[in-house]
């Protein structure tokens, strides 16, 4: 399994925008793909601003590409995430699941 990693920033008072986008938008387009397995959005308050860790799980690269396009290593970033965004990463980073557990999920 692969686990592909991003980083955005909001505002607080636009932290809700991005959350519903996530929900709404993101979501329901990654529920359709091949090889899509799973995501998580994490949130914390930093500073004055709120950082979001969105962590997505795919089978393979493969998968990862059918979604991302050639460069993997490009984000994905929608024009209504954007506008909920002080600032995000332009990149993306890729790690091999070696060991995983959830319990009472």
């Amino acid at each position: 399994m692969i686990v592909r990693s991003w980083r955005g920033r909001a505002t607080p008072p636009l932290a809700p925008d991005y959350e519903h986008h996530f929900r709404r938008n993101v979501l329901a387009a990654l529920r359709g793909l091949d090889g899509f397995m799973g995501a998580s959005l994490l949130r914390r308050e930093d500073h004055g601003e709120v950082e979001f860790h969105v962590l997505t799980r795919w089978r393979s690269l493969n998968s990862v590409r059918a979604f991302a396009g050639a460069d993997i290593s490009r984000a994905v970033v929608e024009p209504e995430a954007e506008a909920a965004l002080i600032s995000f990463d332009k990149t993306v980073t890729h790690y091999e699941v070696v060991a995983d557990e959830m319990l009472g999920a």
